[in-house]
This record gives structure tokens, C-alpha cells and sequence, in this order.
């Protein structure tokens, strides 16, 4: 499958984005991603398309639409920015468990792949739940680190969701509370944690989770 990154800068309006997505649909292409960004009345629209065959026409025909100011491609965001590591939790745990992941992905980027790595700090149960159930909207988000001291209820039936309905792995720190006992991993110590998670969407690395069989580490 061969994917194109596409960007329309054009004045907004309504109706605009139904205009680009008929054509698209016209040529019989998929629209994998698509995110629009607004400012002093413009619009920018980032588009990935799958397997386009006559990209040269395509473009023409859009460049001809109402309101279009430029159309632009683009390497799209798999093949730049790659996997996303996503790491949530306490400040401590997660600036170690991203000096491990950080360390890890470095290794394997240099071999050609392409690994990311996305934190925010949080505190609090309804907090941290919310941002659970978030890993599963992100795009490319490949592999969820929770790092804290203590998580629990809402946070452990987020984790669940996560996993049973997106299919996104989940690595916890050995901690308090339930959500160890609902991950596919649990590590103690958090660099090891940030290296264990690269390794496990790494196309390079043996690491399997599946066969851990969710042991404690």
C-alpha cells in the first residue's frame, strides 16, 4: 500500500471540504487521514490518500476547485515521524521511561526506521482515564507506557477499552492499584520500560509481547 500526503491551502468556506473529498471519492481513492487547521480565515487541509494512480490529474483537478490558493505533496506522516510511543503519567516516572524510549528508538531510527515518542505528565483519575481513552483517536499511536505510582478504577477500565477496542498494547510500571493486572506488560523499572516499549513496535527488534505472556519484569 503506497500512501501520499496531500496539502490544500485554501480560503474557507462551507462546502469546501465536501468539494475535495467528491473528487477525491471520484477517482476512486481511499482518504486515510485527513486534519484541517484554521487561521485568519484560511484553511490548510492535510490529506493521506491511498494508492493514487494518476496523482498529476488528481492535483489538477483539485487546484480547480472554488477558493483553492495551493495544493502541495508530501511524504506522509508514517514515513517521517513514523510509531508513536505515547508515555502518560507522573513527571518523575515519565521523563524516565522517555529516557529509555528515547534512547531505544534512537538505535533503531538510525537503521532506517521511524519510532516517535509523545508524553504529557498528568495526575488524577478522571485526568488520566480521559487521556487513555485519547491513545486510541492519535494518529499512528502504536504502544501506551503508563508510569505512575498509583493508578487504578477508571484509569484500569480506560486501559481495557483501549486495548480490547483499538488493539494498542499497554506497558505499566509495577505499581499500586489495578492496572497492572490489566496490561499486557509490567515493568519495574521505568528506562527499562521505555526500551521494552520500542522494542515491541520495532519491525527490527524479536520482542514479542504476545509472548510474555504478561509476566512482571
Amino acid at each position: 500500500m503506497s500512501v501520499t500526503g496531500v496539502i490544500i491551502a485554501a480560503r474557507d468556506r462551507k462546502g469546501f471540504l465536501r468539494d475535495i473529498s467528491t473528487i477525491i471519492a471520484a477517482h476512486d481513492i481511499n482518504i486515510t487521514y485527513v486534519q484541517q487547521f484554521l487561521h485568519d480565515g484560511e484553511a490548510q487541509i492535510y490529506l493521506e490518500l491511498e494508492d493514487v494512480e494518476d496523482l498529476e490529474k488528481l492535483l489538477e483537478e483539485i487546484r480547480s476547485v472554488k477558493d483553492v490558493i495551493s495544493v502541495n505533496t508530501y511524504r506522509p506522516f508514517e514515513q517521517i515521524y513514523g510509531k508513536r510511543v505515547i508515555v502518560i503519567g507522573g513527571g518523575a516516572q515519565v521523563s524516565q521511561v522517555v529516557l529509555g524510549a528515547v534512547t531505544e528508538a534512537d538505535r533503531h531510527n538510525l537503521r532506517g526506521e521511524r519510532i516517535s515518542v509523545d508524553t504529557i505528565p498528568l495526575v488524577g483519575e478522571e485526568r488520566l482515564a480521559e487521556a487513555i481513552h485519547a491513545v486510541g483517536r492519535l494518529h499512528r499511536a502504536a504502544i501506551l507506557v503508563l508510569a505512575g505510582s498509583l493508578m487504578g478504577g477508571e484509569v484500569a477500565k480506560a486501559v481495557k477499552e483501549l486495548r480490547e477496542e483499538h488493539g494498542i498494547p499497554v506497558i505499566s510500571l509495577n505499581m499500586a492499584g489495578s492496572v497492572p493486572e490489566v496490561s499486557d506488560l509490567v515493568v519495574t523499572d521505568p528506562v527499562q520500560a521505555g526500551v521494552m516499549a520500542v522494542m515491541a513496535i520495532s519491525e527490527t527488534a524479536r520482542f514479542d509481547l504476545r509472548k510474555t505472556g504478561r509476566r512482571n519484569f
